[in-house]
């Protein structure tokens, strides 16, 4: 396909970046402290860490793991929310020449012993407030390494004593579960310094992470993202904000987990790379603390999804903030609704850039141009050193203006699924990563999503596949079929309904979601569910989920 979108880049956004200014992610980091060793890289709680903390804490985390054994290439779980801890971790793991297998800290036990397996992890480091779904994990998948934190583990020492007293005592949101093979994550930095810590050789091609994602088959798979594949999509958001972000040093607001892609690329590298502020949200849910620390920092860039802009415009106290230093709002993760960036410009003055990005591609593939006027609709045009096409059921590329598949080139696309070579078969075409995403592109290079062929659910920007839920739905002894669909939801993007087909009777909405609750993450929860005499099948007998969708759109 002819990029025809270059014309339409901003005249200070290259075509073409440079996948290969840093050899590492390491060396990013290890540039920062030298450039901005004073500089604020993260505020959490009020406290304050520069670089050259960071560089310093997690280098000697990363020689705490090579003093227990860990070699190269071992992958490490890290299962934190964003505290001070996750990128002093983070980084530690990078250092250390292994592999950071991020894990959901909302998983239930079912669905963490899958990637602790499937990844092979030797060892964890985690949020004692997630003992008990940790332990239960750990039954299925032993880990011979246990590093534990508590929330205000690296604050200063008051405040530390202060938080960890309230969070475990007045809150009660500590379990009274212990591990034999645990260790404190204050501990293991203490041990750490007194190694001497060895960097290793640390090639562009090596993983930095395993990123898990749902497959339409419901397995959820680790897509193996390189340095240079983390890089390449860094240069390329840098070369998309660089415009703006040059202006001055950043300071990001970062209520998006980082243990989501986007997050990890935008708040965490990109925000390095600029030697900017990191203004750490542990629970976003918490609107009140979460906007309180928001006036308290003034904030040039943030990111989020559509549902968490639409929960701060709700919000008398996000209308009082001083918006005069914001220049950049990026939402990904799911569609930015109209109404929502419509509310938002005139709540902050600053346009809402609505991005579109896949795990497997580390993650960014295209955005709206940071000098737009209006609301697009659209996903934006493909950022630098990106090629896509839009092909047809028989791979041919479609005329424009018609929709076809979603195919996407790039330095950002991962390596491939992690000891999943047939997965990783199915979704490569040489060098082309196929979406699964139906889209058309206009003649000025802007692209819509359409549909989507995966049949996936877009909950609150995270992915459900019908399969993992329709599974679970039909373990329940009295569910003879059962059909998992997205239906439009203004707060969430979508909810889950689920249709059954009863073998007992008796059974009741209640008792579904009920047993849901018990085995998956609160946002793959079903919402709804009805009851039907059959439902809607192929002539080979595949439940047609689609068929079903259109029925309850049609009502």
């Amino acid at each position: 396909m002819e990029q025809i979108w270059l014309k339409n880049y901003p005249k200070e956004v290259p075509a073409t970046i440079d996948a290969d200014q840093y050899a590492s992610l390491v060396d990013l980091l290890e540039r920062a402290k030298m450039e901005f060793a004073s500089r604020t890289a993260y505020i959490s709680m009020g406290d304050i860490r520069t670089y050259a903390e960071i560089e310093q804490r997690s280098r000697y985390f990363a020689g705490y793991l090579q003093s227990i054994g860990l070699k190269k290439g071992d992958r490490i779980a890290l299962m934190l929310p964003n505290i001070l801890q996750h990128p002093i971790a983070l980084f530690g793991i990078l250092r250390a020449g292994m592999t950071v297998v991020n894990v959901n800290p909302l998983y239930t036990p079912r669905e963490m012993s899958h990637q602790l397996i499937d990844s092979g992890a030797v060892a964890i480091v985690a949020l004692d407030a997630f003992s008990k779904t940790l332990k239960e994990a750990l039954e299925i998948a032993p880990i011979k390494h246990i590093i534990l934190t508590s929330v205000g583990d690296q604050l200063s020492f008051i405040k530390r004593r202060f938080v960890n007293f309230v969070i475990k005592y007045i809150k009660k949101g500590v379990p009274k579960i212990s591990f034999v093979n645990a260790i404190k994550f204050n501990s293991a930095i203490k041990q750490g310094a007194l190694f001497d810590y060895q960097r290793p050789e640390i090639k562009p091609d090596d993983i930095a992470f395993l990123q898990y994602t749902g497959g339409t088959t419901g397995v959820s798979k680790g897509a193996m993202l390189t340095h240079r594949n983390m890089l390449a999509n860094l240069a390329q958001a840098k070369a998309v904000f660089g415009p703006v972000f040059n202006e001055q040093v950043q300071t990001i607001v970062t209520a998006l987990p980082l243990y989501h892609v986007f997050a990890l690329t935008v708040n965490c590298m990109l925000m390095i790379d600029n030697g900017g502020t990191s203004l750490l949200i542990a629970n976003p849910r918490d609107m009140k603390t979460t906007l309180k620390e928001m006036a308290r920092t003034p904030f040039t860039v943030i990111t989020g999804v559509n549902t968490l802009f639409s929960g701060f415009l709700r919000q008398e106290a996000f209308h009082q903030l001083n918006f005069s230093k914001l220049r950049i709002c990026v939402g990904g993760g799911m569609p930015v609704h109209k109404n929502v960036a419509n509310d938002w410009l005139k709540a902050t003055g600053c346009h809402l850039l609505e991005g579109y990005g896949l795990t497997e591609c580390s993650p960014l593939v295209a955005v709206n141009p940071y000098n737009i006027t209006h609301y697009t609709g659209s996903i934006g045009l493909p950022v630098p050193s990106t090629d896509v096409r839009l092909v047809d059921d028989n791979h041919q590329d479609v005329p424009l203006g018609s929709a076809g598949e979603l195919w996407v080139r790039g330095p950002q696309v991962m390596k491939g699924y992690w000891n999943n070579h047939s997965a990783t078969h199915d979704i490569m075409e040489g060098d082309w990563l196929k979406t699964g995403d139906i889209a058309t592109m206009d003649d000025m290079g802007f692209i819509r999503i359409v549909d989507r062929k995966k049949e996936m659910i877009l909950v609150s920007g995270f992915n459900v596949y019908p399969s993992e839920i329709e599974d679970i739905v039909m373990q329940h002894p009295k569910v003879l079929e059962a059909a998992a669909i997205g239906l439009p939801n203004e707060q969430t993007g979508e909810l889950i309904h689920v249709c059954v087909v009863k073998k007992d009777n008796s059974l009741t909405e209640e008792e579904i979601i009920a047993f849901c609750k018990q085995n998956l993450t609160g946002y793959k929860i079903p919402r709804k569910v009805t009851f039907h005499e059959d439902l809607p099948k192929s002539n080979v007998g595949k439940i047609l989920r689609r068929e079903l969708k259109t029925q309850f759109l049609a009502k």
